[in-house]
């Protein structure tokens, strides 16, 4: 598969992963950006023991906590806070959009709760798989799972999260 191919699978769903550890649009794409360009860079590197998908969403993981650790991001933070800034159309769109109940709860997790939540269910993983691909042993994973259920529990109204 050559790269615009695999871009034009991908990215969406790629995006979605990178926004939901961001909770930024921009910040989304230049991960997703970046995860893409460092791909086609070292596509070579990659030997298929897991299957392409795996591989690009363990780097857009990895990119992802990268930015959350870089000083653009804790900058951005503090001048979001300092300053009142006016929201354009696209800004209240996006906010409309994470009004949902659920999306806005699991956003309030921390972000080891939130991936092992949404690989769980949105993903539909199982234990075993996000234990592999977060490199993580299987006890750690079903403790997360559990502790993150805890506390999105009370932020919804509904007992709608599956207890396995």
């Amino acid at each position: 598969m050559d790269i615009e191919q695999i871009i034009d699978t991908y990215s969406d769903y790629l995006y979605r992963m990178a926004f939901i550890y961001t909770k930024d649009r921009l910040a989304a794409e230049e991960v997703v950006q970046d995860v893409f360009m460092k791909y086609y860079q070292t596509s070579t590197q990659f030997k298929g023991e897991a299957s392409l998908k795996t591989y690009l969403v363990k780097m857009t993981i990895n990119r992802s906590y990268d930015y959350l650790r870089s000083w653009k991001n804790k900058k951005h933070t503090l001048l979001e806070f300092f300053q009142a800034t006016t929201k354009d159309t696209e800004q209240l769109y996006i906010e409309q959009e994470l009004q949902a109940e659920i999306t806005a709860a699991v956003l309030t997790l921390p972000v080891k709760d939130r991936e092992v939540l949404l690989l769980y269910y949105y993903e539909e993983m199982t234990v075993f798989e996000i234990a592999e691909l977060l490199e993580l042993a299987v006890s750690t994973v079903k403790s997360r799972l559990q502790r993150a259920r805890v506390k999105l529990k009370p932020k919804l109204k509904w007992e709608g999260i599956r207890d396995e």
